[in-house]
């Protein structure tokens, strides 16, 4: 194949992924606006945690900032909650809500705290396009505080993976669990 005729097939090839991955986008902006969140009404204290940026810095680490209120995401295998393994409940760091409980907990390899189910109303989520193809995206549904992604590689019995930053969450063991 001559050089020429090699880059219009790569410049083919290349123009279909992303036309194909612009249509998933599209759709997953779609489902997205007719997603509706947990009703904030059923979710306690909500109007307490619609803090303003400048309270979110004063109230967090800039780790937990940057990963809470601006999505970032902290380094694998860096969270000490990783080896947690008693009993008890997941909570949001930005505002303490309830997210997960250690139930249903699993070591996924990724080196994040991984879980295969949430707690009731507890999370709200959108599509990040941040690398290029959709992910499904979850945040505190009380504060807004970014958690993690999901994925469909979990086991049973929901077969999703809650993959979230460690310092986006706090642990409070059962003996002080509310």
């Amino acid at each position: 194949m001559t050089n020429p005729t090699r880059r219009r097939v790569t410049a083919g090839l290349a123009g279909g992924i992303l036309a194909a991955a612009a249509a998933r986008a599209a759709a997953a902006k779609e489902e997205d606006m007719a997603k509706q969140g947990p009703d904030p009404s059923a979710i306690p204290d909500y109007d307490k945690w619609q803090l303003s940026e400048k309270e979110w810095k004063e109230r967090l680490s800039p780790e937990a900032y940057a990963v809470l209120r601006r999505e970032a995401t902290e380094r694998r295998h860096t969270s000490p909650l990783n080896e947690e393994k008693r009993a008890g409940v997941y909570a949001c760091a930005g505002c303490g809500y309830d997210l997960f409980s250690s139930e249903t907990k699993f070591d996924s390899g990724t080196g994040w705290p991984s879980f295969y189910d949430h707690l009731p109303n507890a999370l709200d989520t959108k599509t990040d396009y941040k690398l290029l193809l959709p992910r499904t995206e979850y945040h505190c549904a009380r504060c807004g505080g970014h958690q993690g992604h999901v994925f469909e590689d979990g086991p049973a019995p929901t077969g999703l993976r809650y993959c979230n930053n460690g310092v986006a969450l706090v642990f409070k063991p059962a003996d002080t669990a509310l």
